[in-house]
């Protein structure tokens, strides 16, 4: 196993890696800093200068509402973050559990566990979030129980996967041989020798994680305005494209170099750890 400065050295050896890790960290702290960095009240509106383009008052222009849209894309992926990095803990946690307890156990309980994870992804992912957002609200904690559940479901299978390699190895032949228990065999045994694929893992999940509440948003079902949100500001401005490119473009541009970057140190860790990302399962 690695530190934790290990693998972020390991991560910002490539080119890649320190592009990444630069736009994540980037993010991050615009997330945690915007509130005292943005130029205007998100909320304000100067009805008569709608669809601005932009201006040395306005550096990305006016949206739809006269609203300034540099303002709205500092802030509008706090909301995102905060329920995609808990969503994605919450996922990575439950679904490790239970693939590696179907993994070392086998028998019955790993075809129960696998049957229900067959289940469930035979459901359509969108109608599912779609239905459970409808019947209990947009909650962020709605939002990231069920984000969690879903996204957690193709963790099963791939904590599964690694489990099933591990169990074989002579270290936990040995500890079987001493009299542990299962418990402490997979958390003392198991669970460290799978770090490096969960981790690996969670950050691919955090990146779909965060395209699937942006899809929410744009459909409607995520953030409720007027909170700033970037799938939500995309929604309210398409149809103005032409006439006014800005309030789309700054929010696809934020979206995409989040997900770019945490795509790339999702790539740089998993050549940094030695994980075949090829041979995950692709849920």
């Amino acid at each position: 196993m690695s530190s934790a400065p290990a693998m972020l050295k390991g991560v910002m050896a490539t080119r890649s890696g320190k592009i990444g890790v630069v736009l994540v960290g980037f993010h991050l702290l615009l997330a945690l800093m915007s509130p005292w960095l943005v130029p205007y009240d998100f909320a304000a509106q100067t009805a008569l200068v709608d669809h601005a383009g932009p201006s040395l008052a306005h550096w990305a222009g006016l949206d739809t509402l006269g609203r300034d849209v540099l303002t709205r894309t500092m802030l509008g992926g706090r909301e995102a973050l905060l329920v995609t990095i808990f969503g994605t803990g919450l996922a990575v946690v439950w679904g490790s559990f239970f693939g590696v307890l179907a993994g070392y156990l086998g028998g019955r309980i790993d075809e129960l566990i696998m049957r229900s994870v067959d289940i469930f992804l035979a459901i359509p992912w969108m109608i599912f979030l779609l239905l459970v957002i409808a019947s209990f609200g947009n909650a962020p904690i709605v939002m990231i129980l069920t984000l969690g559940f879903f996204y957690g479901i193709g963790v099963v299978r791939m904590a599964r996967a690694a489990t099933l390699e591990v169990v074989v190895k002579d270290y936990v032949l040995a500890a079987k041989a001493r009299g542990e228990s299962p418990l402490s065999i997979m958390m003392t045994e198991i669970l460290p020798n799978v770090r490096d694929v969960l981790m690996v893992e969670s950050a691919m999940r955090w990146s779909w994680m965060l395209l699937a509440f942006s899809a929410l948003s744009f459909l409607g079902f995520g953030v409720t305005p007027p909170t700033p949100d970037w799938g939500l500001m995309i929604a309210n401005s398409r149809i103005y494209l032409a006439l006014a490119p800005w309030p789309v473009l700054m929010p696809m541009i934020a979206l995409s170099s989040l997900i770019i970057g945490i795509n790339l140190t999702a790539d740089a860790l998993a050549k940094s750890l030695g994980v075949d990302k090829t041979t995950r399962a692709l849920v």
